[in-house]
């Protein structure tokens, strides 16, 4: 058995009964990973390394990024937390 992210059952979902499935093009239905339907890089504002863009109205729209959606892409998103656990802490020292 390999030990990569494709024998990793916890690594990959899919909601194909999902509305808006594929919700993002560019990666195969077959490899198309929902776990994480709502990006957790999306906090890290302009360092999420995705391809977002900002729109007129100053909201970040992920729209044709699809970096979270790959199914290769499990790891990386994971090595991304302690960058969210700095700033959620940094956040919590603002308010103190």
């Amino acid at each position: 058995m390999q030990d990569d992210e494709q024998t990793k059952r916890y690594a990959f979902f899919q909601n194909r009964a999902c509305e808006f499935f594929p919700c993002h093009t560019g990666v195969p239905e077959e490899d198309f990973n929902c776990l994480f339907c709502y990006c957790p890089l999306y906090a890290l504002g302009e360092r999420c390394g995705g391809g977002f863009i900002y729109l007129e109205n100053g909201i970040k729209s992920c729209e044709n990024c699809n970096f979270p959606h790959k199914r290769e892409n499990y790891s990386a998103v994971l090595r991304r937390y302690p960058e969210l656990a700095e700033l959620a802490k940094r956040k919590s020292e603002e308010k103190a």
